[in-house]
């Protein structure tokens, strides 16, 4: 399934998390208990005013050497690394609109689009898949599995002139005024933000940011996205999650601490 189709369309997901779910059946698999390793690790505190900003930018990257740091798929132990979105997972920032434009930089990075006006962007995705024992049985009492699948959407973008502190002071303006939820279009699709909350500070690059996202799937359920923001000098680093049964369920679940780690290392 498209990552950015899970994202826009919360219902879509829930069906593939459905399905997966359904069919998953038989032993478990040489990862069992891997996801219980991946936890991104965060304060779960707001920001402090000015945490990290003090840090100097330096030069903004060029479009080359953001794809030397770009997350590949020799950086990760665990699932697939894309380093071209597909046609379908490609959105144009003026196909992005809100009823609140402060709200903005929260679909931006939904949907992997840089911030502002950067020097230069790279785009990547990654999906993983964990299987463990499932505590219910089959109709016809054999072993179940429960399939954990996790797309992250990952946008890398370089900027000159303060460029970077300026975009993340864009997301933290954006994440207190929009913590009531608000209306988003993306391209012809229409989304419902119900929330804006569990806003932590996360331990990684000058500054950084974990913002969980209250999805409408129907008229009384809401699935959940996660939101992981590093600036490392004049370079910021976007990250779009989301876990098909949580998209389903609105259920807690932990972004691979694998994939974010791999990528700030890169930002030196």
């Amino acid at each position: 399934m498209s990552s950015t189709a899970v994202r826009r369309t919360a219902l879509a997901a829930s069906a593939a998390a459905l399905a997966l779910l359904a069919t998953a059946c038989g032993g478990s698999s040489d990862d069992d208990g891997a996801a219980g390793d991946e936890t991104a690790k965060t304060e779960q505190s707001a920001p402090a005013e000015g945490a990290g900003a003090s840090a100097p930018a330096g030069e903004a990257l060029t479009a080359a050497e953001l794809e030397k740091v770009a997350l590949a798929q020799a950086d990760v132990k665990n699932g697939e690394v894309a380093t071209e979105l597909s046609a379908d997972d490609q959105v144009a920032k003026d196909q992005i609109s809100t009823d609140d434009k402060a709200c903005l930089p929260l679909v931006y990075v939904q949907g992997a689009v840089a911030q502002g006006e950067p020097a230069a962007d790279v785009q990547r995705s990654w999906q993983g898949q964990t299987e463990s024992p499932s505590a219910s049985k089959g109709p016809d009492g054999q072993d179940m599995t429960d399939v954990d699948v996790n797309e992250i959407m990952l946008n890398v973008a370089s900027y000159a002139d303060g460029g970077a502190e300026q975009a993340m002071a864009g997301l933290k303006t954006a994440v207190e005024k929009c913590a009531g939820g608000f209306d988003a279009t993306v391209g012809s699709d229409k989304m419902r933000v119900t929330e804006v909350s569990g806003v932590g500070r996360l331990k990684a690059g000058d500054e950084g940011l974990t913002v969980n996202i209250g999805v409408a799937t129907g008229a009384d359920s809401s699935g959940l996205m996660k939101l992981v923001v590093v600036r490392k000098g004049s370079t910021l680093a976007t990250f779009s999650a989301v876990n098909l049964s949580s998209m389903m369920t609105g259920a807690e679940f932990e972004v691979p601490a694998e994939v974010v780690d791999a990528q700030v290392a890169k930002l030196g």
